[in-house]
């Protein structure tokens, strides 16, 4: 079965990448409904943030170590809890990325980061870049994808 499953990714392929990504399909072309709609919901891809913006989550192999999600900070101005996989069980551990896609904190506990460390970040960024939002409030401003626009 495992070589089948192999074989059948590794067709036409030509990178070990690429089969990799392959496999995922065909295994999930294998499940049966309503298991690949419980996958897709516990388990999904990619989340919505507060922009639109649909992100990509890392997955790991150790079980330990939670899944995550890599998102500009802006992104995710409105949001006030952490984001939860498997049925709210799994916290998302998030990084959070300034205006140049450098991480500038992880955490699992955004609620603790908009009170008591985006203070100082809003003020170290802000003024590095001054065309992107700063609220004094992210918890209540409006999500963004990009600069401010006038």
């Amino acid at each position: 079965m495992v070589r089948e499953l192999l074989q059948e990714a590794a067709w036409g392929q030509v990178s070990k990448r690429s089969v990799v990504e392959r496999l995922v399909e065909v295994l999930r072309s294998r499940l049966v409904y309503p298991l690949d709609r419980i996958l897709e919901q516990e388990a999904p891809e990619t989340l919505c943030v507060p922009s639109g913006s649909r992100i990509k989550l890392q997955y790991f192999p150790d079980p330990s170590h939670p899944p995550v999600l890599a998102v500009r900070m802006q992104e995710l101005f409105g949001l006030e809890k952490t984001p939860c996989l498997a049925s709210g069980r799994v916290n998302v551990l998030l990084h959070l990325l300034g205006p140049n896609f450098r991480p500038v904190q992880v955490t699992q506990d955004l609620e603790s980061f908009w009170s008591n460390t985006y203070p100082q970040v809003r003020k170290e960024l802000r003024a590095q870049y001054p065309k992107h939002s700063w609220p004094e409030d992210p918890r209540r401003a409006e999500a963004v994808r990009g600069i401010k626009r006038r």
